[in-house]
């Protein structure tokens, strides 16, 4: 279908207020302009119950982290029979590993928590370029890790664990499913990727028919890929591409989104398809018009609402 009109003014906004293309900045420039512009954007957050900001343990040291209970006034049921424990969301935010925090998140986390009923564990992992590949994996598979072993601390039951992430996140979701299946934990029960990067392939089609124009371009992600990677060849690598691993038998149940107008979109959908041949239960949801980014713009596309609530909706049915 055409682009949305909604994503479409989102794209004129843009540049009316003439922020430059990511890969045309520096990345503290380019962090700059990501605070600047979701202000635009974002819609006013939630109430949950709680928010708690913490540092846990990590491969280099802490990790700050964010812990969101729900509000109980929103009626999802989501506890266990004994009523005490709550499913738990571990999070990982997008921005090319490069941009993004606690606070760019911060709304989708807060309404992915209420929708779904369950507790949301953000990380703020490390950014490239100062800290390159595979830094960014390690600390959300050591983040995992640690809300796996302190859920009851949480209020959270373990054994009813998602891992969930955009873009570069979404990356991290597939990563760190495939770090915890061959590492013998932690163990993962659902994993959310919305239009994830799965693969250092800037040449399917999507890229080609959506390389400039529509919020993300070719060249961004080029940018972003070589402030990741200390090689090229690393991209190769299952760690950074997890479409490239050998076999993604016995990973966990995954909602896949996908946006029409988004050069990530046929490399999401490749890797909900090797999932789906590999015996692991997915749906793939591609949302037509729609641009990258789109999933955090509740305030001005509907169908990021929408979205939220579909993502939340499996998420209860993934960890009942």
């Amino acid at each position: 279908m055409p682009l949305h009109p909604q994503a479409q003014h989102v794209i004129e906004a843009i540049d009316a207020a003439g922020f430059p293309q990511v890969h045309t900045v520096t990345p503290a420039e380019a962090r700059a302009n990501a605070i600047r512009r979701r202000a635009m954007f974002n819609a006013p957050v939630e109430p949950v119950a709680k928010v708690e900001d913490r540092k846990i343990p990590g491969p280099a040291g802490q990790i700050p982290i964010r812990v969101y209970w729900p509000d109980p006034s929103t009626g999802i049921p989501s506890a266990t029979s004994d009523g005490t424990r709550l499913p738990v969301l571990v999070y990982y935010h997008g921005g090319g590993w490069v941009i993004g925090d606690l606070d760019s998140h911060d709304g989708v986390c807060r309404a992915l928590c209420n929708a779904a009923g369950c507790v949301v564990a953000s990380v703020d992992y490390r950014l490239a370029p100062e800290h390159k590949y595979p830094a960014a994996p390690r600390d959300c598979h050591a983040a995992t890790s640690w809300v796996a072993d302190h859920a009851a601390e949480l209020g959270a039951d373990g054994r009813r664990l998602a891992v969930g992430g955009d873009s570069a996140g979404g990356n991290l979701a597939a990563v760190v499913s495939l770090m915890a299946r061959d590492a013998g934990g932690p163990p993962i029960a659902f994993q959310l990727l919305i239009y994830p990067v799965t693969d250092y392939n800037l040449d399917t089609p999507s890229y080609r028919e959506n390389a400039r124009g529509y919020f993300l371009w070719r060249d961004d992600m080029a940018w972003f890929w070589r402030h990741y990677l200390p090689n090229e060849a690393a991209g190769a690598e299952p760690m950074a591409s997890p479409l490239r691993a050998t076999d993604l038998r016995g990973l966990p149940p995954a909602l896949v989104i996908t946006a029409e107008y988004d050069p990530l979109r046929d490399e999401g959908e490749a890797y909900a398809k090797r999932l789906e041949e590999a015996d692991v239960p997915v749906t793939l949801v591609r949302y037509p018009g729609m641009i990258h980014g789109f999933f955090g713009m509740s305030a001005s596309i509907d169908d990021a609402r929408k979205a939220v609530a579909g993502a939340a909706e499996a998420l209860r049915k993934a960890l009942r």
